[in-house]
């Protein structure tokens, strides 16, 4: 797999600590909140659990899983919810984790379904942001790194279902891809 990998974007370390910098920002933003964590399938797993190690204040968890991309490097723009939510979030501080934010389509389409739920509050924090390629105006609270727009995969990010475990950010050789 690692020879896959054209170079490191991100390592263990730098991932590490940005996650740690992140629980400390929404540990101190809710204190005292009904805080419920909602982590986007499957990308945002890895960095979900890291970053829930690192919130130091009560707080639930839940899952959606949606999909705009099959098994194509780029968004369809047609997003279909595969897994909904299993609690109510109703009157909760929402806060949804999202591996990385790309054209913004899915997660700008996620963001108005859950606000039709009526949380509290609906933020996002994402671990990686590729502005170059923004379609949708997305407001992120908490944002890890911006990242170039290159084909990324490691800690959670697939191609094709693989490489999700590898434990850093890589970029993807175009030969693999293409």
């Amino acid at each position: 797999m690692r020879d896959h990998i054209k170079k490191i974007l991100l390592d263990e370390e730098k991932i590490s600590e940005k996650i740690k910098e992140l629980g400390s920002l929404i540990s101190r933003d809710y204190e005292g909140k009904d805080l419920v964590l909602v982590g986007v399938l499957k990308g945002s797993v890895m960095f979900m659990a890291d970053l829930l190690k690192e919130i130091t204040i009560p707080c639930c968890m839940d899952f959606m899983a949606v999909s705009s991309y099959g098994n194509s490097t780029t968004s369809s723009g047609v997003v279909r919810i595969l897994k909904d939510l299993d609690f109510e979030i109703e009157g909760k501080d929402v806060l949804v984790v999202e591996d990385i934010i790309d054209s913004g389509i899915t997660l700008k389409y996620l963001m108005e379904y859950l606000k039709g739920r009526k949380p509290n509050s609906l933020e996002i924090v994402c671990l990686l942001d590729k502005p170059e390629r923004r379609k949708a105006e997305i407001g992120v609270k908490y944002k890890g790194f911006s990242v170039p727009d290159e084909f990324l995969v490691g800690y959670g990010l697939d191609y094709a279902e693989k490489y999700r475990n590898l434990p850093f950010i890589g970029v993807l050789k175009e030969e693999i891809y293409k």
